[in-house]
């Protein structure tokens, strides 16, 4: 009975560790090097700290993992995260571990492979950009695209749209004396 609960427990983690791989939050905290030199060491001991947190409070609320997942974010990355996805999806596959569905979070883990997106954040320039901008209460926006990796798009991670010289809305003429440039709404 023993070795059931361990393999339960075993597929929890692997589920926890596939939802973590698969978040955009973390994608490009990583990628970027939010976390330092050791960005990817800290995202693989994150799927650890995770489980344990789990473990250790077994009737957690969603606001809970919600704030114990930003604080993380917060503290290793540098990272404010807002998109309360990944939570609920926690919070399910601690549901299965505890009823032992093994089949349920075999399912999950499997299904989040299968949609797993990559994605590719790019700075966007500010109109009030200056050398300063090495203050550290910067803030600086990010737009991101994402592409599919696995087998099942089902919509999930829509196609970056192309950023060539077409899509350019900055005109030649926008551009005044000084280096200004005249910024217009989208018709």
């Amino acid at each position: 009975m023993a070795g059931a609960a361990e393999d339960v427990r075993a597929l929890f983690g692997a589920a926890v560790r596939a939802a973590l791989e698969a978040w955009p939050a973390l994608q490009i905290a990583v990628d970027n090097g939010f976390g330092g030199v050791h960005s990817q060491e800290k995202a693989e001991w994150l799927g650890g700290a995770v489980e344990e947190y789990f473990f250790r409070n077994a009737d957690l609320e969603l606001d809970e993992v919600e704030d114990f997942l930003g604080e993380l974010m917060m503290n290793e990355f540098d990272t404010v995260v807002e998109d309360g996805s990944l939570p609920q999806q926690l919070q399910t596959m601690f549901q299965h571990f505890q009823r032992g569905d093994r089949a349920a979070l075999k399912e999950m883990a499997s299904l989040i492979t299968q949609r797993k997106c990559k994605v590719r954040a790019t700075a966007l320039p500010t109109a009030g950009e200056t050398d300063e901008d090495d203050d550290a209460n910067s803030v600086e926006e990010m737009e991101v695209a994402a592409t599919n990796d696995g087998a099942a798009t089902d919509g999930v991670c829509p196609q970056p749209e192309p950023s060539g010289p077409d899509s350019q809305t900055i005109k030649e003429e926008d551009i005044v004396e000084d280096g200004w440039t005249i910024v217009r709404r989208k018709k």
